[in-house]
């Protein structure tokens, strides 16, 4: 959803800025790639920064790496000696990433290559503070299932498009019917308390209850 450029400009200098490696981050996916405004951002990364610092997450879930730079802002987020594991399937997105992180002093970032439902498969149970969900979005009920297992109670899944430009109030094409009924499965769902915040694309945020 387009929010007014003015205000929008207002809250992002009324905010924390991002280290200069993002920026740059930031500034490369534009000028190097198809789809750039699929990067996270600085309003969506800060508002992930918080809840994961809240909650004091050591172990972290980045479905969607892209550039890398969700990875990167949750490693900031938490413990030198905890973990982000972030997922990606597009080579040469996982090539970009690397390059960014290894110019960051975060070194525990771990990269799962591949498709990612089969690799958070691999994953134990119970063992995560904290997902987010930034992948292709007609896996997203998938997508968050199984972060239900991953997560522990008490920890928060966010996932981000669930607004998808408006056409979730109207859901016709497989992105937008998929995304529609992953947030009436959250909103049914006893396990969550969820908020849908209307942050850039739409932000679906839930902390596990049980």
């Amino acid at each position: 959803m387009k929010i007014d450029s003015k205000i929008y400009d207002y809250c992002t200098n009324q905010s924390a800025k991002d280290e200069n490696l993002l920026e740059d981050l930031i500034k490369y996916t534009y000028d190097n790639k198809e789809a750039p405004n699929m990067i996270s951002g600085n309003m969506v990364g800060n508002f992930l920064y918080i809840l994961a610092k809240s909650i004091k997450s050591k172990k972290v879930l980045d479905i969607g790496m892209f550039t890398g730079y969700s990875a990167l802002k949750l490693a900031s987020s938490i413990p030198r000696d905890g973990e982000v594991h972030t997922f990606e399937l597009a080579k040469n997105h996982i090539k970009s990433a690397k390059k960014f992180f290894s110019k960051s002093s975060y070194k525990n970032i771990i990269i799962h290559e591949g498709r990612a439902l089969d690799n958070l498969e691999k994953l134990p149970s119970n063992q995560f503070d904290f997902a987010f969900i930034d992948a292709d979005k007609t896996n997203y009920l998938a997508y968050y299932k199984r972060c239900m297992v991953l997560v522990k109670k008490g920890g928060i899944i966010v996932l981000d498009n669930m607004l998808w430009g408006g056409k979730v109030l109207e859901p016709v094409d497989d992105e937008s019917t998929s995304l529609f009924k992953t947030a009436e499965y959250i909103n049914n769902d006893e396990r969550v308390f969820n908020q849908m915040i209307p942050i850039r694309d739409g932000l679906m945020v839930c902390i596990r209850n049980e």
